[in-house]
């Protein structure tokens, strides 16, 4: 049945993706309310617990695309040729928004700080996806696209060492649970880096080439590789697959370029399908009896203070217009990323788990509601405000001397 209404959803959102691209209409909107009104507690068609099999897979293998996406798509040379603005984003205001969100979730929502934190964590990378039309309109200006995109690629990767050493800190382990958690991580970003490299470095013999049509597979079996190693050896997955994305980006620009379109097509259908059962978890008793009051004056403050106030900071003394400034503060979107690491914290037992979870569920809820159905508003002002500037140019030129 899942799969039946995944399916119908997925063939309505293309048939309106063109009027969705021009309007507050959202394919991330349509398979969340999808998913909730499907889901237990409303129509019942969709049954789906946390802890099935099929979430946690489900939500491995998206992220494990998302990450190596996003890799794929901030190589080092990007990194070098345009660091300072994402820069200021990625290590300034991703750990601000991480601290401003934890201490919401401390004296709002009344976390214990080690959990406040693992909070502000989970919450702290950001999605362009749900606002696709910032990165993807002419009518943006590139200097916006472009913090924004690298933004997102690289904050999923520079977020997931915080949540895993704050939900071994929260669980309580020992320190050789801390050591295996750290030799995950290196062994992690070696798989990432070697395997590439090592592929990479064997399609170059003359006599082992791709043919032309198949090159963008070689990027796939990259990718499938890292997955399969880093499963049998334990290695951490997702920042394998980061660590792989951005070093097939930097050593292999060529089939970066053969893999974008394929790669953003396959990872967009497994962030919907996330999205749809995400959404049938989210039922009316979680909404509405669950999530205190409290909970729910944390979640707008997540939204409208935290990443805000970061940026503000962050972006002090910079030369960014005041409208981009503006446009990067209100996107930031909580992403598939934080649906995957809200997983992590449900599954991993911790004292006050379920708490943490519904509280990133609901301000994850909120983000895809607000962010995706105002993009395009947004985009449409800096249209306005170029066809202004036009305009009085013109009158500016026909003006007698």
């Amino acid at each position: 049945m899942l799969l039946l209404v995944f399916a119908a959803l997925l063939v309505v959102a293309v048939l309106v993706s063109e009027r969705a691209n021009r309007t507050v209409l959202s394919t991330a909107v349509l398979f969340l309310v999808g998913g909730f009104a499907l889901g237990q507690g409303v129509l019942d068609v969709v049954e789906v617990q946390a802890g099935d099999d099929i979430v946690s897979a489900l939500a491995e293998l998206a992220l494990f695309s998302v990450l190596f996406t996003d890799g794929m798509r901030v190589g080092w040379h990007d990194l070098r040729s345009a660091w300072r603005e994402p820069g200021r984003a990625l290590l300034l205001g991703l750990p601000l928004t991480l601290l401003v969100t934890a201490a919401l979730a401390h004296w709002v929502a009344g976390l214990p700080w080690l959990q406040a934190l693992l909070l502000g964590a989970v919450l702290a990378p950001t999605d362009p996806v749900f606002a696709s039309a910032i990165v993807g309109r002419r009518e943006v200006p590139m200097r916006l696209r472009h913090l924004l995109n690298v933004e997102s690629g690289v904050n999923d990767g520079l977020a997931l060492p915080f949540v895993l050493v704050l939900i071994t800190a929260a669980g309580g382990t020992s320190a050789e649970g801390g050591w295996v958690l750290v030799e995950e991580i290196l062994l992690g970003i070696a798989v990432g880096v070697g395997i590439p490299l090592a592929v990479l470095a064997l399609e170059r013999l003359p006599f082992l080439q791709a043919s032309r049509a198949l090159q963008p597979l070689v990027t796939v079996a990259i990718g499938l590789l890292v997955l399969a190693v880093c499963q049998v050896t334990h290695a951490n997955l997702f920042l394998g697959a980061f660590a792989a994305g951005i070093t097939v980006a930097s050593a292999s620009p060529r089939f970066r370029h053969e893999f974008e379109r394929f790669g953003e097509l396959v990872t967009e259908l497994l962030k919907l399908a996330a999205i749809l059962v995400f959404g049938a978890l989210i039922t009316p008793a979680f909404l509405f009896r669950e999530i205190s009051l409290a909970g729910w004056v944390f979640a707008v403050l997540a939204l409208v203070v935290a990443r805000p106030a970061a940026l503000l900071v962050s972006f002090l003394g910079s030369r960014i217009p005041a409208r981009q400034q503006v446009a990067a503060m209100w996107f930031g979107p909580k992403g598939f990323a934080s649906v995957v690491y809200g997983l992590l914290v449900l599954e991993s037992g911790i004292p006050l788990a379920d708490e943490v979870f519904h509280l990133t569920a609901l301000v994850i809820v909120l983000s895809i509601l607000a962010h995706s159905s105002t993009d395009v508003l947004v985009a449409r002002q800096f249209d306005e405000a170029e066809a202004d500037a036009g305009a009085d140019d013109g009158r500016a030129r026909a003006a007698p001397p």
